[in-house]
């Protein structure tokens, strides 16, 4: 049952970031039915590397993904019917987490959602490139949950905090 809601709480985190892509991808689509200038090619080249730095190798790889993979470890470890059954929401650190770090979840998830709202006052072309970034970000870290819960669930000794209560 443990190993059931590991792999329910990783993969879960996952579907949501690639629907996430998938309706980005459309605004990037669109942001190419527009004129571009010099500009717009200099401007996606920033978000690009400015999002896969950022968002992909900092806020994925070097933070969300291990602590991920290390509190999957702990469902598969202790598997208690709700770390199973909200595997996602358990992975995420939405309960069952330290005081900052349930904090950390809900703001960051807020700030999204403002974010997400933000941009899409922003007119196209701009809307796309912006777009274009964060799905670099994003599937940088859909492959670093995935190798890295992989590792997580599958090594003897995974060194990552799962951040859990005191």
């Amino acid at each position: 049952m443990g190993m059931i809601g590991a792999i329910w709480g990783v993969i879960g985190l996952a579907m949501l970031l690639l629907l996430a892509i998938s309706r980005l991808l459309g605004n990037v689509h669109e942001s190419l039915l527009v004129p571009w200038h010099w500009y717009h090619y200099c401007a996606l080249a920033v978000s690009v590397l400015g999002m896969a730095y950022s968002e992909g190798y900092r806020g994925f790889q070097r933070g969300f993904s291990p602590r991920v993979a290390a509190r999957a470890r702990h469902v598969r470890e202790n598997p208690r019917k709700r770390f199973v059954v909200l595997g996602p929401l358990f992975c995420a650190s939405y309960f069952h987490a330290s005081r900052r770090r349930q904090i950390t979840a809900i703001s960051v998830t807020l700030g999204i959602i403002v974010l997400v709202a933000l941009v899409r006052l922003v007119a196209q072309p701009w809307r796309g490139i912006i777009d274009a970034g964060v799905i670099v970000g994003l599937v940088w870290g859909v492959i670093s949950l995935v190798v890295i819960s992989y590792i997580a669930l599958t090594a003897d000794k995974f060194d990552h905090s799962p951040e859990l209560p005191d």
